[in-house]
C-alpha cells in the first residue's frame, strides 16, 4: 500500500445535495426526470425511481441531476445506503451525489465499493433522535486512501468477480426464506376456509374493542427507555415498527398491553403484530378481544391478515391517496367464527406451522447475515491493500458452500 495515496473526500470528490420540488404543484412531477429519494435505494443500482419531475421542476427546486454512473449517498434517514446510478437522475434533500473531480485519478467504480465498505461507519455517525442524519463536513473529511488507477481497477475487479458468487448464494437463500413465509401464508388462508356446522360470521365489533392510536409530539420521542417513559409503536414506510422510541407516560396515550393486536391501519392495511405494554400512534388500530370463553386470542390474530379479511379490510378502507382504516369502518368486517374447541384446534396447527416456519427464516436469516459479513471482510481487505485473487476464490467456495447447504 505504499503507493496508496490518503486524502479527504472532499478532496478528490464533489460533493452534490439535492431537494424536493414544490410538491402542491402537481405538473412538476409530471416529468421524465428521475427524481430519487430514500426510497428508491433499494439495489446497489438504483435504476428506476417512484417519481419523475420536469425540467422545471429542476429550475424551481434546490434538486440537482446526478449523472449516470456516479455515486449516491443517503446521509439523512436511510444512512448507510450506497447506489450507483444506472440514469441521470435528479435527487432529493437527503441524498448527496458523490462525482469524483478526475475519473482518471479516482474510478467511479472503486469509490462505489469503498464507499460500501464504511458504510457501517456513516451508519454510526448519525446523530438525531427520530431522524438519524450526518453533515456534509463529516463526508468531506472521510479518509480514502487512493491508490493508482491500475490498482484500483485490479481490486475492483476482483471484488466484483467475489461477488458474484455471494450475491448468487444471497439470492438462493432468499428465495429459501421467501418459499418458507409463502407456505406457511398459504396454510394460513386455508386454514379458516374449512367451515363445518357451528361455525357463524360475527362483525369485528362485536367480538372486540377497537381504537385507533394518537400521536404525541416527535420532540418528546426518545431512543432508550428510562422512567416515565413507555415503549411507543408506530409504522414506517410500511412496516411495522422499524425502530424503538420511547414518549413520556400521560393520560393522553393510547395503551397497548401485551395481548391485544395491533393492526396497521394506514397504507399497508391488515398487517398485524404485538409488542409488551406500551402505547401506538395513529397509524396503527388495537384490537382486544372481549370474551375468551367465546374467541381465542390467537385465531383473532392469525384470521386478521389471511387474504380474505384483508380483501374485506380494503373494500372498507376510507379511499384516498393512500387508503386508511377507520375504526367505524373495522368494526363492520365479518369474520367466520367456530366453537371454542374447534378455534383451539385450529390455532394450535397454525401455531405448531409457524414456529417450524420461524426455526427455518432463523436459518436462512443467519446465512444471510453470515454471507453479508463475508462481504464487509472482502471489501475491508480490498481498501487496506490485502485482497488477492485467491481471497476472492476462497470467499466463492464459501458462499457456494451457503448455496447447498
Amino acid at each position: 500500500m505504499n503507493d496508496w495515496e490518503r486524502k479527504q473526500l472532499g478532496e478528490v470528490c464533489q460533493i452534490i445535495g439535492g431537494g424536493t420540488p414544490s410538491k402542491s404543484n402537481n405538473a412538476f412531477y409530471l416529468g421524465d426526470i428521475p427524481w430519487a429519494t430514500v426510497r428508491d435505494m433499494k439495489q446497489d443500482l438504483l435504476s428506476k425511481t417512484e417519481f419523475r419531475i420536469t425540467k422545471e421542476a429542476v429550475k424551481n427546486s434546490a434538486t440537482n441531476i446526478i449523472k449516470k454512473g456516479n455515486v449516491v449517498i443517503a446521509t439523512r434517514v436511510g444512512l448507510g445506503r450506497i447506489c450507483k446510478l444506472e440514469q441521470d437522475t435528479a435527487i432529493n434533500q437527503d441524498l448527496r451525489g458523490i462525482i469524483p473531480y478526475d475519473s482518471n485519478d479516482l474510478s467511479e467504480e472503486f469509490l462505489f465499493w469503498w464507499f460500501k465498505s464504511i458504510s457501517t461507519l456513516i451508519e454510526k455517525a448519525g446523530i438525531g433522535l427520530t431522524v438519524q442524519g450526518v453533515k456534509l463536513p463529516f463526508i468531506k473529511s472521510l479518509q480514502i486512501s487512493v491508490p493508482p488507477l491500475p490498482e484500483q481497477k485490479r481490486v475492483v475487479a476482483i471484488v466484483d468477480n467475489a461477488f458474484e458468487g455471494i450475491d448468487r448464494a444471497i439470492a438462493n437463500t432468499e428465495k429459501n426464506l421467501t418459499n418458507a413465509r409463502e407456505l406457511f401464508e398459504s396454510y394460513l388462508n386455508t386454514a379458516f376456509t374449512q367451515k363445518d356446522d357451528g361455525w357463524v360470521e360475527k362483525k369485528l365489533g362485536d367480538i372486540a374493542l377497537l381504537s385507533r392510536g394518537q400521536n404525541p409530539p416527535k420532540s418528546k420521542f426518545v431512543s432508550r427507555p428510562q422512567e416515565g417513559y413507555v415503549r411507543f409503536y408506530q409504522i414506517r414506510d410500511g412496516k411495522t415498527d422499524d425502530y424503538e422510541v420511547y414518549v413520556p407516560d400521560t393520560p393522553q396515550l393510547h395503551r397497548v398491553e401485551p395481548d391485544d393486536i395491533l393492526m396497521v391501519a394506514y397504507r399497508h392495511i391488515g398487517r398485524v403484530f404485538r409488542g409488551a405494554s406500551g402505547a401506538f400512534n395513529v397509524a396503527l388500530c388495537k384490537i382486544k378481544n372481549k370474551d375468551r370463553l367465546v374467541l381465542h386470542d390467537d385465531y383473532l390474530f392469525h384470521i386478521i391478515p389471511t387474504d380474505f379479511v384483508r380483501g374485506e379490510l380494503m373494500k372498507q378502507a376510507e379511499r384516498s391517496l393512500i387508503p386508511s382504516m377507520s375504526v367505524k369502518h373495522l368494526a363492520e368486517i365479518k369474520i367466520p367464527v367456530p366453537p371454542i374447541a374447534e378455534q383451539e384446534i385450529i390455532v394450535s396447527k397454525i401455531n405448531k406451522i409457524q414456529n417450524e416456519t420461524q426455526r427455518l427464516e432463523a436459518i436462512y436469516q443467519q446465512k444471510l447475515a453470515a454471507l453479508n459479513e463475508l462481504k464487509q471482510t472482502i471489501l475491508q481487505k480490498a481498501f487496506t491493500g490485502e485482497l488477492t485473487a485467491d481471497t476472492a476464490n476462497q470467499a466463492t467456495k464459501t458462499a457456494e458452500g451457503a448455496i447447498a447447504a
